[in-house]
């Protein structure tokens, strides 16, 4: 029989303990996670606006975060339990080398640096081979508002105030998902972003909601890129949307 002192000792080694203390608007927020070893997360578009904060937000949680990058040369901000991989993730290849011994991956991709809006759905393929490949069953996806019901069967997109400029992408996120919900292997999470998200405040303050479009008492739709980052996380550490399409916001 195993002494009790060895099996503490061995629940030590294989159990990580992670306690994140936040003083966040004048409130003390206390919340313990538990890891078996730690949890390593391969992000690609790390150096996106929204990957960045990723990135930021999984180290600030205590997991293991590789950053899939192109250009690992330009990459700055060296920081423990940060890697940087080079990947090209419209390589199956790639995907899958760099994905191979990870918990989960999340994809940050957006058609930035004059890429057509098409390649938002034409990723969903070699990155879902990848994975497989590399033998990673979990996905998290950042799609686009466009995608979110304003009333039963009609979507953002299809409104007629939607903003032209951003039409293209709003419907080439709508073919990718249409792809990832053909998906019965993995266990893929889409998540959208409100109407309106950009740089702001962390504040772990928001709402979650399936595919309808969340306006606070103003009418108005957004999350700050920093708190959808933490939103993104916390599905990594506690899946909620196995899946399935959500959303964020205030």
């Amino acid at each position: 029989m195993t002494s009790q002192p060895a099996c503490l000792i061995s629940a030590y080694f294989m159990t990580l303990i992670l306690v994140r203390f936040n003083f966040i608007s004048g409130y003390f927020d206390s919340k313990f996670y538990i890891y078996l070893f730690y949890m390593k997360i391969a992000v690609f578009g790390a150096t996106g606006r929204i990957g960045s904060r990723i990135v930021n937000e999984a180290l600030s949680r205590g997991l293991d975060v590789t950053a899939v990058v192109r250009h690992p040369e330009n990459y700055t901000g060296g920081r423990p339990h940060l890697k940087v991989a080079k990947g090209d993730m419209f390589k199956t290849q790639d995907v899958e080398t760099c994905a191979f011994d990870h918990d989960a991956v999340i994809s940050a991709y957006n058609n930035t640096r004059g890429m057509p809006p098409s390649t938002i759905a034409e990723v969903a393929i070699p990155l879902i081979n990848g994975l497989k490949q590399a033998h990673v069953k979990r996905l998290i996806i950042v799609g686009g508002a466009g995608t979110l019901e304003v009333k039963p069967g009609l979507q953002l997109v299809d409104t007629p105030d939607f903003p032209p400029a951003y039409k293209p992408s709003a419907l080439a996120q709508r073919e990718a998902l249409k792809l990832y919900q053909k998906e019965t292997e993995l266990e893929w999470t889409y998540i959208s972003p409100s109407a309106e998200t950009a740089p702001g405040v962390r504040t772990g303050n928001f709402r979650t909601g399936t595919n309808q479009l969340l306006t606070d008492s103003f009418g108005k739709s957004f999350i700050s890129m920093e708190d959808l980052a933490v939103a993104i996380v916390d599905e990594i550490i506690h899946p909620q949307h196995i899946r399935q399409h959500f959303t964020v916001g205030y």
